[in-house]
């Protein structure tokens, strides 16, 4: 199943092979050799240590089942959109962060169109998928240990609402190449045809922050200014426009989506742009953070493996596992410094209070400064790094980890010339990412605690 949002990261780490099917869900790796043990093959999370399947969550949503099974939380129902607005509430997911999507992409595709679109919210670290009239609401989760886990609430009324876990089909679209071959999220921009169906034929792109404004949003709605820039939602298409000036004008810049649908039965009438801009970022941080964390699992536990096997000293560390780390560390500090963001031309802004919302959110230094600032005059963020590094999902990852993130982020973040891929980073930017980080994540380098006084900016 496609469950929201649908979200692919382009991001600089070893690309996974292509996923095998055979007996059950996923096929094994090649036996360890003596020599060292193997990288990770990319799609093994049903093995030891992940057991994606077979392990029982720990997140926002199970812990959210478990007082609803004691009785400390109920929720509402109500007539027109059923349990939504009560999860919303009870997950502490912004009503702002309302996106809509048009395209049949999803789950419940037959009811979707342009009449009928799908709604998606979300927080931090959980996605939420509603459509009128549909069947189940949809949610997804960051769990810190499985990455990202699956569930959907009947939309029908009872006195004891059960949020079912979904795995095997759900990792029929979202666990594959298209999520770096991890349980994660598939964003697409694509070419709907008037019914909302994609028009095959016409290609369609990932959605990240790396993808160019004039790229995403085909069959999304999108709410915002953006001056003379283009991007491809708010309408439906015969054919891939050859050329920006193809587009259809009554596309852009729209501030109002009244009359395109008819918005009861929905929580409010906007897809804000703002919204849709951070949710690019982080679906596909998401994505990194869990691919990172599984290669690292995976390769510490075959080095155990191995040393056990050879009777070397468990402290025994193999070549290939310091290949794997620093890989992971690599892709993480790429992911986390957006260090391919497309740049704004121009700036942009959303319709609804979800900026506002949003930086509101947000741990600061004693400078009053946060990575939820928001700039949205040439680039997403003030200062460039991502919130995710507050997670639990980045504080789950293991040690060896995150002493090499911590490692290559001082070596990218040290004063002087940036370090190579890293010149949209200005001395300023490194300066202020360094104080806050320093202020507000435990394990950032000591020394970056000069940067997080009152004025270092």
């Amino acid at each position: 199943m496609r469950l929201p949002p649908a979200a692919a990261a382009e991001v600089v780490s070893p690309a996974p092979p292509a996923r095998r099917r055979g007996a059950g869900l996923l096929a094994t790796l090649l036996v360890a050799t003596l020599v060292a043990p193997p990288a990770p093959a990319g799609d093994d999370f049903e093995q030891a240590p992940i057991r994606y399947s077979a392990t029982a969550p720990d997140n926002t949503v199970s812990r959210l089942q478990e007082r609803l099974d004691a009785g400390a939380e109920p929720l509402a129902w109500e007539e027109g959109t059923g349990w939504l607005a009560s999860v919303l509430a009870a997950l502490e997911v912004p009503v702002s962060s309302q996106t809509l999507v048009f395209s049949k992409t999803s789950l419940q595709q037959a009811r979707i169109g342009p009449r009928n679109p799908r709604a998606l919210y979300f927080n931090d670290d959980v996605y939420v998928g509603y459509v009128r009239g549909g069947d189940v609401v949809e949610l997804s989760v960051a769990d810190p240990l499985l990455g990202t886990v699956f569930y959907t609430l009947d939309q029908s009324p009872s006195a004891a609402p059960r949020f079912a876990r979904r795995t095997e089909d759900c990792l029929l679209c979202h666990g594959g190449s298209q999520t770096r071959g991890v349980p994660g999220h598939v964003i697409r921009s694509v070419y709907p045809a008037a019914s909302g169906q994609p028009i095959f034929s016409a290609g369609s792109h990932r959605v990240d922050d790396a993808t160019p404004l004039a790229d995403r949003w085909g069959g999304w709605y999108v709410t915002g200014r953006h001056g003379g820039q283009r991007h491809l939602g708010n309408v439906t298409y015969a054919a891939r426009p050859a050329d920006a000036a193809a587009i259809d004008p009554a596309g852009q810049n729209v501030g109002d989506l009244g009359g395109r649908f008819g918005d009861s039965g929905y929580l409010a009438a906007a897809s804000d742009l703002v919204a849709l801009s951070v949710l690019a970022h982080q679906a596909s941080a998401h994505n990194v953070l869990t691919r990172a964390g599984f290669d690292v699992r995976t390769a510490l536990h075959r080095e155990a493996a191995l040393n056990r096997d050879l009777g070397q000293p468990a402290s025994q560390r193999w070549p290939s596992t310091d290949t794997v780390l620093d890989a992971s560390a690599a892709a993480l500090v790429d992911c986390f410094l957006f260090r391919h963001e497309a740049p704004l031309t121009e700036g942009i802004e959303g319709t609804t209070g979800f900026a506002a919302e949003f930086a509101a959110r947000a741990p600061r230094d004693a400078a009053g400064r946060s990575l939820k600032d928001l700039d949205l005059s040439r680039r997403l963020l003030r200062h460039p790094c991502s919130h995710l590094v507050h997670s639990a999902s980045f504080a789950a990852l293991p040690p060896e980890l995150h002493e090499r993130f911590w490692a290559r982020m001082d070596a990218v973040l040290a004063p002087g010339a940036p370090a190579e891929g890293f010149a949209h980073l200005s001395a300023d930017d490194r300066r202020a990412i360094r104080g806050i980080l320093a202020a507000t994540v435990p394990g950032a380098p000591p020394a970056w605690r000069a940067d997080a006084a009152p004025g270092a900016e």
